[in-house]
C-alpha cells in the first residue's frame, strides 16, 4: 500500500525481510544507541518467533528521493473486537521507537508518517516503552498523548562503576572489601571463572539455562511473569544467541564448571542493555546476583561500552549501581470512539488493576499458576 510524500505500508514478511540492506543501511547511519530493538536483526527474531495469526506487520516506511529514511515498525492486532496499533517487539523489546534519519526532511515525512497511522484504520495507537529520549518522543507531544504508565530506567556509568581488580570508584570502600569477601567466599566451594558465551549452541544453552534460573526464582519468590513463562521468551533469545548478529552478549559466572550466574545483554553504538540477569536460586544467598553484575559491567567496558543501560522497571538492586534514570512512558493514541472507550475502560482502570490483583494473590496460588504456565 501506497500514501504520498514517499510513504508506503509494509505488510508481509517477504516484504519486511526484502528491505533488509537499506533498513541496515538506515540504522548504520542514523539509528540512537537504544533503538537497536528496532534494527531490523532483532525484529527479524521477533517476526519469526511472535509474530502470530492475531496481528499483521504494518510498517510505514518513508522514502525521500528513492532512499529509505524512516521506518515505523508497528503491528495492526485485533482485540475486543478494536484494531489497535502497536510497536514490534513486544514484549521482548524494551523501547518502541521509529528510525529517522535526521540529514532529510525529517519532520514533513514524520508529518507524513503520522498521517498513515491516522489513515491506518486503527482505533487506537498504543505506544509502549517509549523513552523521553527517543525520536517517537519528540514528535509525539505534538499529537497530546495520553499517558498510560509512566516507569523509569536506571543506567550505569562504566568509567566509575569498573575499575581492573573490580568496582570501581563509584563504590565505597566497604562496598569493595564487600565484593573481594563474597569472591572468596564463594569460591570454598569451588573453583569460579568468569567467563562469556561466543554465538553457537552453547550460547543457547546459556541462554536457555538463564531463563530457566529466573522463572524458577520468580517461582520462589511467588513472582507471576506472563511474558517469562511463555515458551517463546526462551526460545527467542536461544535463537538470538546463535547469530552474531543480533548483538547479543552473554556474560557468565561458573563454580566448578556448572553456570550459577548468566546475564543476557544487548550491545548497540558504545551502551549495553541488559535484559535477563540470572543466579541459580539455590545460590541466591551466597551474594552470586552482586558479583554477576560487576563482572557484566566489566565485560561490556571490555567490549567498548561507556553505558550500561539496566532498563525499566527501577528496582531497588539496580538503583544501588546506577548513575542516572531515563524516563518511560506507555502512551495512547485514540482514533475513534471505540479507541477512547478502550483507552478510558481497559489501560486506564482494568489494567492496572489486574496488574495490582496479581500481586496481592497467595503465594501458593501464583506457584501453582507459575508451574501450569511452564
Amino acid at each position: 500500500m501506497s500514501f504520498a510524500h514517499g510513504i508506503e505500508i509494509v505488510a508481509t514478511r517477504e516484504a519486511f525481510e526484502a528491505l533488509r540492506p537499506e533498513w541496515d543501511a538506515l540504522f548504520d547511519r542514523a539509528a540512537l544507541p537504544q533503538q537497536l530493538f528496532q534494527s531490523h536483526s532483532f525484529l527479524s527474531h521477533w517476526v519469526r518467533h511472535y509474530l502470530d495469526r492475531s496481528m499483521t506487520l504494518h510498517i510505514i516506511a518513508g522514502r525521500q528521493d528513492g532512499r529509505l529514511i524512516m521506518v515505523w515498525p508497528l503491528v495492526k492486532r485485533r482485540r475486543a473486537g478494536l484494531t489497535i496499533l502497536q510497536f514490534m517487539g513486544s514484549p521482548v523489546a524494551q523501547f518502541g521507537d521509529i528510525l529517522l534519519d535526521p540529514e532529510s526532511d525529517a519532520d514533513g515525512l514524520a508529518g507524513a508518517g503520522w498521517t498513515a497511522v491516522g489513515g491506518s484504520g486503527a482505533d487506537l495507537f498504543f505506544a509502549q516503552k517509549v523513552r523521553e529520549d527517543s525520536t517517537f518522543f519528540r514528535l509525539s507531544g505534538r499529537h497530546q498523548p495520553a499517558i498510560v504508565e509512566s516507569q523509569r530506567a536506571p543506567f550505569a556509568d562504566l568509567a566509575v562503576r569498573v575499575c581492573a581488580d573490580g568496582p570501581g570508584s563509584a563504590y565505597s570502600p566497604r562496598d569493595r572489601s564487600a565484593y573481594r569477601r563474597r569472591l572468596k567466599r564463594l569460591a570454598e566451594h569451588g573453583e569460579l571463572a568468569f567467563g562469556a558465551a561466543m554465538p553457537g549452541q552453547e550460547a543457547a544453552a546459556m541462554a536457555r539455562q538463564a531463563i530457566a534460573f529466573k522463572l524458577d526464582q520468580l517461582k520462589r519468590h511467588a513472582v507471576l511473569s506472563p511474558t517469562l513463562s511463555d515458551p517463546r521468551f526462551s526460545t527467542f533469545f536461544a535463537d538470538c544467541a546463535v547469530d552474531p548478529a543480533s548483538s547479543l552478549r552473554i556474560s557468565t559466572l561458573k563454580r566448578a564448571g556448572r553456570p550459577i550466574g548468566i546475564d543476557l545483554s544487548f550491545d548497540c553504538k558504545g551502551k549495553s542493555f541488559g535484559h535477563v540477569i540470572a543466579s541459580d536460586p539455590d545460590c541466591e544467598h551466597e551474594g552470586v546476583g552482586g558479583l554477576l553484575i560487576h563482572h557484566v559491567f566489566a565485560a561490556a567496558r571490555q567490549r567498548g561500552a561507556s553505558i550500561f543501560d539496566m532498563m525499566a522497571p527501577a528496582d531497588p538492586y539496580k538503583l544501588r549501581h546506577a548513575d542516572g534514570q531515563t524516563g518511560i512512558q506507555d502512551q495512547a493514541f485514540a482514533f475513534t470512539l471505540c479507541g477512547r472507550i478502550y483507552h478510558e475502560a481497559v489501560l486506564k482502570h482494568a489494567r492496572p488493576w489486574a496488574k495490582a490483583l496479581v500481586k496481592k494473590l497467595p503465594a501458593g496460588l501464583v506457584r501453582q499458576f507459575a508451574g501450569t504456565a511452564r
